[in-house]
């Protein structure tokens, strides 16, 4: 691996509702994908590493990694600001180091079974949630799969993003006075076409 991004692999949830029984999320995943600015090389994120979760069932061989630190202390953010507001508000705060698969023990399973993996190829690592309500990393959760409503600055609810809102997710490292940054993935959600 040479690097890490942030990425927002969009989700249309209203179909993806209606394929994920019994095929799995696929029109509803393919539309639209937001990166970060910039890759931050696993070299730079080496001063960041920690021990990931407790797995439990421990993993087959080929994922066991000894205990040693496998993940990354990295401050996730989320903001959200309603087409109606004038102010981003920030939904989230997670953190990488909750994720329960490290990204080598991703890859290796990606390959396992003789998935080739290429020069330049990106990989999404899925959605990355804390232990606690305001660390759900995904609308979907922070809402209850649309049961709650999400309350904003000024009054605004959401349940699910609307036209012209628009979400910007954050990453970034600190350590002994040290910052890595991601910059930052943005987006927006446009009307759709009314050809």
């Amino acid at each position: 691996m040479f690097g890490v991004v942030l990425m927002n692999d969009w989700s249309a949830r209203d179909i993806q509702a209606w394929e994920y029984v019994p095929l799995g999320p696929f029109l509803g995943k393919n539309f639209g994908t937001t990166v970060s600015a910039w890759v931050v090389t696993m070299d730079a994120l080496e001063p960041f590493l920690v021990p990931g979760p407790k797995q439990d069932p421990t993993p087959l061989p080929y994922l066991f990694e000894n205990s040693i630190p496998s993940a990354y202390d990295i401050n996730l953010e989320i903001k959200l600001k309603p087409a109606e507001g004038s102010n981003y508000d920030v939904i989230s705060r997670s953190n990488l180091k909750y994720m329960y698969w490290s990204f080598t023990q991703q890859l290796a399973h990606h390959t396992v079974n003789g998935c080739n993996m290429r020069t330049g190829d990106l990989c999404g690592s899925g959605t990355i949630s804390g232990p606690t309500k305001d660390s759900y990393g995904s609308l979907l959760e922070l809402t209850w799969s649309g049961e709650h409503e999400l309350e904003l600055a000024g009054g605004i609810k959401r349940k699910f993003l609307q036209d012209n809102d628009e979400m910007i997710l954050a990453g970034w490292c600190e350590k002994d006075g040290i910052r890595v940054g991601f910059g930052e993935c943005h987006g927006k959600i446009l009307p759709a076409s009314q050809e």
